[in-house]
């Protein structure tokens, strides 16, 4: 089981996973709430809306969690990884408000689309179901598949280190973040490696609590000398703390009285699916890579048990919930499995727990505010680690493949220079990632290098056939 500390079916003591699911919670956090402040921030919506739509995070948190039971369950408790809000369809969530004639009919939007790539989802899931998983391996063996695990890792670089310079009030003061990140790194890295039997399976938490402590101290002395550039937490958030997650659902259900006449309706619908649609198809191949790596780390292939229908139906209709109740359509987080990863802690109840926990602490504002005035810089230095470890786990899969082959060295290299060159392709209001777009040249490169490989192994087959034909003869 690659070492784990505590396998896939294991239960660690109820004390213990309390604080793994904490863990888990702090490491997704920072991303799941980020996609609804973004909405509400983009100048498109705002500019057609002349509002704000208001997404709240504590539903985002809500769906997060919903998204990820429903996604165990599909899985039959086998696959440790949470889902939360999803950056690749922010694209087409600012599509749904920009095109919508009032903020009720944006939230309709939201559903309409996650439902929309849910049942995307479900149409891979009966086609692997009768066609069965034996193509993943052919068109994404370990050649393909481990660069693209490690661009998942490295294209997320430049967001850990653009977090690490920012914090609090004023975000000119780039070397007091930076110092404050850098010391949660270290906490989290001395915590990993020198900490004793339970510590050192929560070197996340320990990491961010140091972190916080600093940028609490330096805050204080901010506030008693009046000095904005210390203030590194901004506390003023707890001053407008939502009680209650306003969900999705019940602006949605509103904003079907808005429409005019149906033709406005449909008209909206197709909107609505050119925007969400062609992203389903894209996150496909993100949704392959992260189960990839995940089965790498707990050491079994989830692409053949449960299966990948199961994980996709998971991540389809876990999707639409997390969308139904927070307006976010929900994915594995890379996150989620860096954190299984560094602490070698496997366990599927954990993440459970973590869902139920998501889902309770939606409706605490205190704990919500409180997770929300973590400064960048200190979710900045943990993600250093975070991303690290998805970047390692990929090219740990190509550690067996023969690079000295040039067939398998042009795959591997173009892969990687695609992915973190950036290369991403825009077609309207759908953007093919650069994870996307390295995955698809990486596959049609393994293909055609291939060609004559297999040809040439026919030929070797039909040789050794013919001269047991003549031995047989003599």
């Amino acid at each position: 089981m690659n070492n784990l500390v505590y396998g896939v079916k294991d239960r660690p003591p109820f004390g213990k996973i309390i604080v793994f699911a904490l863990q888990q919670l702090l490491a997704i956090l920072a991303a799941t709430i980020a996609v609804p402040a973004i909405i509400n921030s983009t100048p498109a919506v705002i500019a057609n809306l002349g509002e704000s739509p208001a997404m709240s995070q504590s539903a985002a948190l809500f769906g997060a969690g919903a998204g990820t039971i429903v996604y165990l369950l599909f899985t039959r408790f086998k696959s440790p990884v949470f889902l939360g809000s999803s950056f690749a369809f922010l694209g087409s969530m600012v599509a749904a408000f920009a095109g919508a004639v009032t903020v009720n009919v944006g939230y309709l939007g939201l559903i309409i689309g996650a439902i929309l790539a849910g049942l995307v989802y479900v149409v891979f899931a009966i086609i692997e179901k009768f066609a069965g998983s034996k193509w993943i391996d052919k068109i994404m063996p370990a050649v393909v598949i481990g660069p693209t695990v490690a661009i998942i890792g490295l294209s997320l670089a430049g967001n850990a280190i653009g977090d690490l310079s920012k914090g609090g009030v004023d975000s000119t003061n780039t070397y007091l973040a930076l110092v404050i990140g850098i010391i949660t790194l270290f906490g989290v890295i001395i915590t990993s490696v020198f900490g004793k039997k339970f510590m050192k399976l929560i070197p996340f938490i320990i990491g961010i609590c140091v972190g916080y402590t600093v940028a609490i101290i330096f805050t204080g002395i901010g506030i008693a000398a009046n000095n904005d550039a210390l203030k590194v937490v901004d506390v003023d958030k707890f001053k407008d703390m939502q009680w209650f997650p306003d969900f999705a659902f019940i602006k949605a259900f509103s904003g079907f009285a808005d429409f005019q006449d149906a033709g406005q309706f449909f008209q909206f619908f197709g909107t609505i699916a050119v925007a969400y649609v062609p992203v389903a198809f894209v996150v496909f191949a993100e949704h392959i890579a992260d189960h990839k790596n995940l089965s790498s780390i707990i050491g079994t292939d989830l692409t053949k048990d449960p299966g990948l229908h199961n994980t996709l139906l998971g991540d389809g209709i876990g999707s639409m919930a997390g969308a139904f109740f927070g307006g976010c359509p929900n994915t594995t987080y890379g996150e989620s499995i860096g954190c299984v990863a560094i602490t070698k802690n496997a366990s599927v109840l954990t993440i459970l727990v973590t869902a139920f926990i998501a889902i309770l602490m939606s409706f605490f504002a205190p704990f919500v505010t409180f997770l929300a005035t973590i400064p960048a810089c200190v979710m900045g230095g943990v993600c250093i680690a975070l991303y690290g470890f998805i970047a390692v786990s990929g090219l740990k899969m190509i550690q067996n493949v023969d690079l000295s082959d040039n067939r398998n060295l042009f795959v591997v290299s173009v892969i990687l220079i695609c992915g973190v060159g950036g290369l991403e392709l825009v077609f309207g209001k759908v953007t093919i990632t650069k994870i996307a777009c390295a995955l698809i040249l990486g596959i049609l490169v393994n293909v055609i290098v291939n060609i004559g490989k297999k040809n040439k192994t026919n030929e070797l087959e039909d040789t050794s056939e013919a001269l047991d034909d003549n031995s047989n003869n003599e």
